[in-house]
């Protein structure tokens, strides 16, 4: 195994694990610094011992390259690797519906909060097997996330072209996660929003509002045709600092969302897994489609789609219902049109 491969597989197990962030980028920082090096560079200073001199280097990353180079599996890799590398559902749970997903709909990158770059978040959803993966940073209302100015996402639209270039056949798609606004309107402009591939749309803000409010805002969301997925439909976090449901007409929110080609959101954050499966039951049975989404903000997270296709499956979803089973193609008609591949 060469350094750098071992360097990133070791952060990519720690993102996968939600390990806390300057751990990851340790690696990730080792890794870009040697990878920079020439090979006779890189040998010269593991045998003179001087490794550990590179700014961005420290004995354990250091440890993780002279044990490559001297031919060896990294012992904290294996160790990395039988602690977080194992499967993360039980059994054969959601692996049908994991092997029918040709993409992701809904992923950050160092452009807001996300801690990695866009094209290597893209290579590691292709590494995973996707066919495409949709970019979908925050619009620019959530400040603390560094969300995206018109202009930012303007110059990003350009960078991904750029990523495309690099990575064909694999495709990375325009998107954002859009703030829904108080009264339900969006954190962008129209026009730019209409050039987007996917548009993604959550609340961020007043997620404690009346029943009331809150439906009227997700039905004006829903039913707007620049949107194609409600995303974390309830807000809430079952995890660390705790978040109850946001309240909402769960029954005329879903039928706006199956009426106006609005896919639901099965969001696969270990701290959200929203909607809860008695709200995925309600959406199933009222006819929507489904975006099973890793909301990754780092490429180990990209892996917890896993814990959405487990949830969808328990739930009786089928995969002909989720849009990320889709062709590209098939994605982009509907997005236009409306119109599914089984429609």
């Amino acid at each position: 195994m060469e350094p750098v491969e071992a360097l990133e597989r070791i952060a990519f197990l720690l993102e996968r694990q939600g390990a806390v962030t300057y751990r990851v980028q340790a690696f990730r920082t080792a890794a870009t610094v040697i990878g920079a090096l020439p090979a006779d560079e890189l040998r010269s200073r593991a045998g003179s011992g001087s490794l550990a001199r590179l700014k961005g280097l420290g004995p354990k990353t250091t440890r993780v390259i002279e044990e490559a180079l001297a031919g060896a599996r990294p012992a904290y890799l294996t160790h990395l690797e039988e602690e977080a590398g194992g499967p993360l559902v039980e059994g054969d749970q959601g692996q049908r519906m994991r092997q029918a997903l040709r993409g992701d709909c809904h992923l950050h990158s160092d452009w807001s909060d996300g801690g990695s770059p866009v094209e290597a978040m893209a290579r590691a959803a292709r590494d995973l097997g996707h066919s495409w993966c949709v970019l979908t940073d925050h619009s620019p209302r959530l400040t603390v996330a560094r969300g995206l100015t018109a202009e930012r996402l303007r110059q990003q639209l350009s960078l991904v072209a750029e990523v495309n270039e690099r990575l064909a056949p694999f495709r990375l798609l325009t998107g954002i996660e859009c703030d829904i606004l108080d009264d339900g309107s969006l954190d962008q402009e129209p026009e730019l929003l209409e050039q987007l591939d996917v548009v993604v749309a959550s609340v961020h803000s007043k997620l404690r509002m009346d029943k009331a409010p809150m439906t009227r805002r997700l039905l004006a969301a829903v039913r707007n045709p620049l949107v194609d997925v409600l995303g974390h439909c309830t807000g809430r976090q079952i995890t660390g600092k705790r978040r109850p449901e946001s309240q909402f007409d769960a029954d005329e929110v879903f039928a706006a969302c199956a009426e106006h080609h609005t896919a639901v959101e099965i969001n696969c954050r270990p701290d959200r897994l929203d909607p809860p499966r008695r709200l995925l039951r309600q959406a199933l049975e009222t006819g929507t489609l489904f975006s099973i989404d890793s909301d990754a903000h780092a490429p180990g997270q990209l892996d917890w789609q896993i814990y959405g296709c487990a949830r969808a499956e328990e739930c009786g979803v089928p995969p002909e219902r989720v849009i990320n089973t889709w062709t590209e193609r098939q994605l982009a008609t509907w997005t236009r049109t409306g119109r599914t591949p089984h429609g």
